[in-house]
């Protein structure tokens, strides 16, 4: 009894040292202890079942010390909710293995632990796999939940985009090129934000304004305020498009406004090189509201010229007093000078000038010089008492354009509020070339490299002459060159041969004799021109066109101004010819 009560304690203290190696094995070892303990304790004798239970107690406890040692040392804390998950159903499988080896017998005994080892390892692995299975689902769910919201970002962008390409008339915005147009459509071309839209500049209590004065020049994207004439300069002054709609403005109006003065230690952005017009005060020397209800010079009714204008000035002027009988001028004319070069085209139009100044103050006299020699510029600034409006021969062909748009657009400008403009230019065969050489290239040349589409700005320019049915007109008086061996030259003029009501000819053989001026008679005439002259005087020229139609041009202009010479005057020259030549009556011509 001593022997077996010795060693049955060491095989226990050695399942419970087993069990506390393993930290999953100590629950199995202990379970399954118990009933083999009660079938020993029904052989064996009541005082060593005492000391069994005595050494069970004390293996018992060895057990439970390293589940309690071993506890700190996990560092999952959650491996002890899963160890306790393990052991139920090791429990299970226990009483069931009990309960058959008590029918079974000893010999199946010994075999229920290794079987119960083998199943509870199953279990383990069933577990491990269930918590990774478990691990891969909330990582799958993680994931999934992340591409929600990525799709929901994504529809939340293309329904952005979507709105901003309907706001855009349909352009994607893949596009990098409309991206760019619609990033900066609201930028002008000085990179002031708004662009066409912008408005007023507002204007505090401190501002100091300075005023100014100048021509208005509306662009594509933007206008300014010639300050310094007809062409840009440094001062000019920078006017939003979003002024330009709210008064109604146009261009070629004359504005006075003002601007802003900088503030001490303030300077002007290097992208606004210019001043902007804060406040308008008058268009045309009326106010707002006169300019906005203005009639359109397209809206106006044209017809042909009935006042005169009357060229004679001195009796030693025999230029002016010449084109008074042979081709008369009007209000409202369009006229052109036909002139080859060295014909003394340029003194011709001074003295029409300089006679439209004397003879009729009211009218505003704008003289343009477009592509011609500085030294005539100055000359024509210094003796005609008018508006010159010059861009010369050295400057870039974009520059005698715009010269000659935004002096015609002053000139309607003042044909609107009822007033009567001259317009001389020199020339419109220099215009036509300008416009050749800057406009775009359309594909259909002409004769002489003319393109097709460059025709078209001189013709507007000169087709603007019209007399205005209720007060107000606008007289062209353009110099055409001819013979001067440019087939360009030859077909600018047949384009503007048929469309003026007046035609001045200036001949080269004349002037190679030095007969100034050299007008060529039978050639030179104005269509209508009994509406500008009384009845009697008409009956006068015309016998005296009889009368010279028979002689070569020498003649007739040599008879013609040694008339002009012997008398004062144009009406002391008729009355002196009607004495001469007897002008049939009615009665004797019917």
């Amino acid at each position: 009894m001593d022997e077996i009560q010795q060693d049955k304690p060491v095989k226990r203290v050695r399942r419970a040292t087993s069990s506390s190696a393993s930290k999953e094995s100590t629950t199995e070892t202990k379970a399954p202890s118990e009933p083999k303990a009660q079938a020993r304790q029904a052989s064996d004798s009541k005082p060593a079942a005492r000391r069994r239970s005595a050494v069970k107690a004390e293996g018992a406890e060895t057990a439970n010390k390293p589940e309690a040692s071993s506890a700190p040392e996990s560092s999952d804390k959650s491996e002890a909710p899963a160890r306790r998950g393990r052991q139920s159903p090791q429990r299970a499988d226990s009483t069931k293995t009990d309960g058959g080896s008590e029918n079974s017998g000893k010999s199946e005994k010994s075999d229920s632990p290794a079987r119960r080892d083998r199943q509870g390892s199953d279990a383990n692995r069933n577990d491990s796999n269930k918590s990774d299975s478990n691990k891969t689902d909330g990582g799958s769910d993680k994931s999934e939940g992340r591409e929600d919201r990525e799709t929901r970002s994504t529809d939340r962008d293309n329904s952005r985009n979507d709105r901003d390409d309907d706001r855009r008339g349909g352009r994607s915005s893949s596009n990098n090129s409309n991206n760019r147009r619609g990033r900066y459509r609201d930028r002008d071309r000085r990179g002031r934000p708004g662009g066409q839209d912008e408005q007023e500049p507002e204007i505090s209590e401190d501002d100091v304004l300075v005023p100014v004065a100048g021509i208005l020049d509306v662009l594509e994207n933007y206008a300014f305020l010639r300050t310094s004439g007809y062409l840009p300069g440094p001062n000019d002054v920078y006017v939003s498009l979003g002024q330009v709609k709210k008064y109604g403005m146009r261009k070629g109006d004359a504005i006075i406004g003002s601007i802003r003065q900088p503030r001490d230690g303030e300077s002007l952005n290097q992208r606004q090189k210019f001043n902007a017009l804060v406040k308008v005060e008058s268009v045309n020397g009326q106010t707002l509201e006169e300019a906005a209800n203005r009639v359109e010079f397209g809206k106006l009714t044209p017809l042909y010229p009935d006042t005169r204008l009357r060229l004679e000035t001195e009796s030693k002027r025999l230029s002016t007093r010449i084109i008074d009988l042979v081709a008369p001028i009007g209000k409202g004319q369009r006229g052109l000078i036909v002139s080859p070069p060295k014909a003394g085209k340029t003194l011709v139009l001074q003295a029409i000038a300089n006679a439209i100044s004397t003879n009729n103050p009211e009218v505003h006299l704008m003289v343009v010089l477009v592509d011609e020699r500085p030294e005539e510029v100055t000359d024509m600034q210094r003796t005609v008492k008018g508006e010159v409006i010059a861009s010369t021969f050295d400057r870039p062909a974009e520059d005698h354009t715009t010269v000659a748009e935004l002096a015609i657009e002053r000139a309607k400008r003042l044909v609107e509020l009822g007033h009567d403009v001259v317009v001389l230019l020199d020339s419109i065969t220099r215009l036509g070339r300008a416009y050749n050489l800057s406009a775009p290239p359309s594909g259909r040349i002409l004769s002489g490299g003319v393109d097709s589409a460059a025709l078209y700005p001189p013709k507007r320019f000169f087709g603007a002459a019209r007399n205005i049915e209720f007060g107000g007109s606008l007289t062209i008086l353009a110099t055409a060159l001819v013979e001067t061996g440019s087939k360009m030259d030859e077909v600018i003029f047949e384009e503007f041969k048929g469309t003026g009501n007046m035609e001045l000819r200036l001949s080269r053989q004349l002037a190679d004799k030095r007969i100034f001026p050299a007008v060529d008679i039978n050639g030179s005439g104005t269509r209508r021109e009994e509406m500008l002259m009384s009845q009697q005087e008409t009956k006068i020229i015309w016998k005296l066109r009889r009368a010279l139609a028979g002689l070569d041009q020498q003649q007739a202009l040599e008879l013609v101004l040694s008339r002009l010479k012997d008398t004062s005057s144009n009406v002391e020259f008729l009355l002196k010819l009607e004495k001469s030549m007897p002008v049939p009556s009615e009665s004797d011509s019917e």
